[in-house]
């Protein structure tokens, strides 16, 4: 881990001096490249600077203990130098997870799309439940939502609901939130007070960039018709809903949310790359490890992640078996308690694979 470090020392000072070099600021495009990487490279350096220093307090104090005679004082600077100790197994650990492979998407917005899946209308309602969750910690996050397209039902569900999620490190907190999310409640149109058990899809994809993703014009086939609203009647009066069809892949994707064509054809445009990219990636990852779906929190679709029991105020994530009795305080947006431990566990696999 230390000849890693030495590196990226070496690294940050090698492009500390590109970017004195007059030559580079003439080349906008490559200066912000280069700064980039810099800008990168400079929390590890910085930590890895403090956990030096750390190090030689150690080694000082250690030195001091040796040379000193009076009991008290050995003992003054044998706690100093215990709790010097403790900062540096701490500050080795952070070290660690700052080396570990990160996501190359973890920067990138997102496309976020809930399904209904068993369970009918109970279903729906429960996507307009999750939908209004996320919006609520992305704003808690001062990100912005954008519904995309929508399917409602008439009783103020979705049968599907997709949305593009824009701001700082979007899919590095929403990621693991992909799978199949699980409510237990006594639905509404319930008369017995049975409780019931429904299901929805959630799919977490990072946004493309047209340079991500080529898509050739002529594979597409785009058709034009009236949007619909709940019951299929007619809520507008010109052809500008929008369905692309990607031929070489079957994927289609339908906007109609937009009373202008030129938008929803735009909106459409922006998952279809999403999921183009989503796709590519998941074949190269399947390439590279075929047992990876056996592994804990894969996002597959099938996977059932998480309940949400209502009677209990329960809600638990079967990946890393945490349970919260805070359903009611989860569904506000306080997402952190979630997520965060998933962050966690995941940084953890990833430093045994980089071991």
């Amino acid at each position: 881990m230390f000849d890693r470090l030495e590196s990226v020392v070496q690294k940050f000072q090698k492009l500390e001096e590109e970017l004195g070099n007059p030559d580079l600021l003439s080349n906008q495009k490559e200066y912000q490249q280069v700064a980039k990487e810099r800008s990168n490279l400079a929390p590890i350096v910085e930590r890895y600077s403090h956990y030096k220093k750390l190090k030689e307090q150690v080694q000082e104090n250690q030195a001091l203990f040796e040379r000193e005679e009076d009991p008290e004082m050995r003992e003054l600077i044998r706690d100093e130098i215990a709790g010097l100790k403790g900062q540096l197994d701490a500050a080795e650990n952070e070290l660690k997870l700052m080396l570990a492979p990160k996501d190359p998407n973890d920067d990138r917005n997102v496309i976020l799309e809930i399904r209904a899946g068993t369970g009918g209308e109970e279903a729906a309602l429960f996507v307009a439940d999750l939908f209004r969750m996320y919006s609520r910690y992305a704003e808690m996050r001062r990100w912005k939502v954008e519904i995309l397209d929508s399917n409602p039902t008439g009783i103020g569900g979705f049968k599907e609901i997709i949305a593009s999620v824009n701001g700082k490190g979007a899919f590095s907190r929403l990621k693991f939130e992909r799978g199949v999310h699980r409510v237990q409640r006594i639905p509404v149109t319930e008369s017995q007070g049975r409780i019931h058990t429904s299901a929805v899809t959630i799919a977490v994809l990072p946004e493309a960039e047209e340079v991500d993703v080529f898509i050739d014009p002529n594979d597409l086939r785009v058709d034009v018709f009236r949007s619909s609203g709940p019951g299929g009647q007619s809520v507008n009066t010109t052809d500008s809903a929008v369905r692309i069809t990607h031929v070489p892949t079957g994927l289609v994707v339908i906007c109609q949310d937009e009373k202008s064509q030129h938008k929803n054809k735009a909106k459409a445009l922006k998952v279809l790359r999403a999921r183009l990219l989503d796709s590519m990636q998941r074949e190269q990852e399947a390439k590279i490890a075929q047992d990876r779906k056996n592994q804990v929190g894969t996002g597959d679709r099938s996977e059932r992640i998480r309940t949400y029991n209502f009677p209990q105020n329960r809600v638990s994530d079967h990946r890393i078996n945490l349970t919260l009795y805070k359903l009611d305080v989860i569904l506000t947006g306080m997402l952190d308690e979630l997520i965060d431990p998933l962050n966690n566990y995941f940084q953890a696999e990833a430093l045994k694979g980089a071991a």
